[in-house]
This record gives structure tokens, C-alpha cells and sequence, in this order.
């Protein structure tokens, strides 16, 4: 939620009048994230969420769209696009795809300061995207998939400084690791694919929104809830054991991992934190924007995670890996598999 794209008056009064808005009385930019330009738009009709797309096409954005209008009908706390007076949901300025959204109250959980009870209703959360998504059949591209994200890699990396030397070392291990052994014969379905504490807005104990589905995509499960460990359960330098139980017992409630599952996820806590390491180091050596509203996110809050993942400092891996080992209840697992059967 950067900003890139700057907005004109001709523009608002243009929107203002397809949506049936009213006076818009201000425009203000939210200077968080760093993939897209987002406005906060006040009018005589209410408060919305204006999102320039930076990246997506129009093809992507589409299939957003109907991603979130699917998700929207199952209950789904997710964002609501708005349809203009002629049916459309987004419309070009600049080249690039405008959409309008409901503006969802709430507030955005520093994730240090996220209770035990709100990890676990995250996890649920997670837990009900994945199981509802399981009844969408429509294909969703993942822009960040290992191969893309090994490419990206490479591309970014004969760019980086000199002084870069030590860290390139360490991400080419990496890669070379995670390509022989990460796993690719796991769960699937619809995935979130960035469920960070800003992407996710609260009042009091409830879980009012999830938001931001740029990064939505057809993945792995386990992804997800390794980037929501990596992103909400490490703390001040280290895995937090009472967060990842709180978490992973909210998902857990709604829809069992199997035993692959726990088996791949050391290696796709690796993967999530080489995948924003890349991403952020490509977002800030490679991105063509520049100026003072640009929002650089620190590659280091995710290399340091790699770093303790590879065991070369410390950080709390060692209970992390326990439980992961014990985790899997074949009780449970059982269970779930006679239902399926039922129900099929």
C-alpha cells in the first residue's frame, strides 16, 4: 500500500459521478506496503478504499475481482469491490487499473502486540479460506512460485552492490537447498499468499477483515500458514513456541494438516522468508519508482528469519522443529478422512 500513482481532480469528479459518490471532500494516500498506490476517499455517500494496481493486468485484476466476489458470497471477511452505475469494477487512469472498495473499519494489530486469542482466530481464519477455496475451480496463476521466485533471484542478484557478497552466498545455498528438497506434491488450493498484521484489521477480539489479495493465488496450503508463522510469530528475534501453538491450534480447528504437511514445513518456512527476502531486495533495487512517497520494506526482518531457519544463529528453531515433529495427531487425521468419504 504505497504510493506511486498521484491522483487528479478530472479523475475524482469522473469517479465521483460513475459511483454515485457525491461530493468527495478529500483524498488521502496510505503510506503503507510497497506493491500498489492506495487512497482513503471521503464523499457525501461514505468512506471507500481506492487502489491503483501497479502490477496486475487487467486479466489478473479480473480474476481477483471474482476471487473476492466468490469469497464475499461464502462469508468470507474480505474486501468488497464496488460496481460503477454500468456494472463495471475498475476502470484505467494513468494505464492502470482503478478499483473502488468498501472501506472496512478496523484496526491494524502491531503483531508483537497480538494476543494468543487473535493468533488462534487468524489461524481459523486461514483455516476457512482454505477450506471454502477448495470449491473454486478457477485457475489463479502463482506469481510467486519457487522456479519464479529462483528467477527473480538470479536477476536481482547481478545487481546487487559488492558488499552484498556474504548475503548472495547465503541465498545461493539456499536456493540450491530448497531445489532439492522442497516439496511440491502437497495440498492445494486457494491461498492468501501474504497474511501479514497489515494485512489483517480487528475490533477488539474480532477478525473484521482480511485484506490485500494481490498475492492470492492457487499454492500450497502449508505456504500460508508458514508465512503467517514467519510473519506474526517471530518476535524480537526469536520463534515464539505460545504463538505458533495459538496459531496453528486455530487452524488445526477448522482443517487438519497431514503428515506431509508437517514433514514440509521447516522447509516451506525457508522458502516463505527466501520469497520476501528476493521480493524486498528486488522492490528496492530494481523497482523503477522513486520519490517520497515510496515505501521500502527491510529485506534483513526476513533474511534474519532465514538465518535462524538454517540454523547458523539462534532463535527458538529448536522447539519449533519439536513441535512440528510432534504435531501430527493420526487420531484427528483419521477422522477428517472418514468425513471426506461421508460426505463424498
Amino acid at each position: 500500500m504505497a504510493v506511486y500513482t498521484e491522483l487528479n481532480k478530472p479523475f475524482l469528479k469522473e469517479l465521483a459521478d460513475d459511483y454515485s459518490l457525491g461530493r468527495i471532500t478529500s483524498a488521502t494516500p496510505v503510506a503503507q506496503g510497497s506493491v500498489n498506490s492506495n487512497y482513503v476517499v471521503e464523499a457525501a455517500k461514505g468512506k471507500f478504499l481506492l487502489r491503483i494496481d501497479e502490477v496486475k493486468g487487467e486479466n489478473e485484476l479480473k480474476r481477483e475481482i471474482d476471487l473476492l466476489s466468490f469469497l464475499r458470497k461464502h462469508t468470507f471477511p474480505c474486501p468488497h469491490p464496488m460496481q460503477d452505475r454500468m456494472g463495471r469494477y475498475y476502470r484505467t487512469f494513468n494505464n492502470k487499473c482503478v478499483s473502488l472498495f468498501k472501506y472496512q473499519e478496523g484496526r491494524t494489530p502491531a503483531p508483537e502486540r497480538l494476543k494468543f486469542s487473535q493468533l488462534e482466530t487468524i489461524g481459523r481464519a486461514i483455516g476457512e479460506l482454505h477450506v471454502i477455496g477448495k470449491a473454486y475451480k478457477k485457475g489463479i496463476d502463482n506469481r510467486f512460485s519457487f522456479e519464479r521466485i529462483a528467477d527473480l533471484y538470479l536477476n536481482v542478484r547481478s545487481r546487487l552492490p559488492n558488499y552484498f557478497r556474504k548475503i548472495c552466498r547465503t541465498l545461493d545455498d539456499e536456493v540450491e537447498y530448497l531445489t532439492r528438497y522442497l516439496e511440491g506434491k502437497l495440498p492445494k488450493g486457494v491461498i492468501h499468499g501474504d497474511i501479514f498484521a497489515d494485512n489483517l484489521l480487528f475490533r477488539g477480539e474480532k477478525l473484521t477483515a482480511v485484506l490485500d489479495f494481490e498475492s492470492a493465488c492457487r499454492g500450497k496450503f502449508i505456504f500460508d500458514i508458514a508465512t503467517a508463522v514467519n510473519a506474526l510469530c517471530f518476535v524480537n528475534g526469536d520463534y515464539s513456541l505460545e504463538r505458533f501453538r495459538a496459531l496453528l491450534g486455530g487452524y488445526e480447528s477448522v482443517r487438519t494438516l497431514s503428515l506431509a504437511e508437517w514433514d514440509a514445513f521447516p522447509n516451506e518456512l525457508r522458502f516463505s522468508s527466501l520469497r520476501f527476502t528476493v521480493t524486498r531486495l528486488h522492490d528496492f533495487f530494481l523497482q523503477p519508482v522513486g520519490g517520497q512517497n515510496r515505501i521500502d520494506k527491510d529485506f534483513r526482518e526476513f533474511f534474519d528469519r532465514l538465518r535462524v531457519l538454517r540454523r547458523e544463529r539462534e532463535g527458538g528453531m529448536e522447539p519449533l522443529l519439536m513441535a512440528m515433529a510432534t504435531g501430527y495427531d493420526y487420531r484427528k487425521y483419521q477422522k477428517v478422512k472418514a468425513t471426506e468419504r461421508k460426505q463424498a
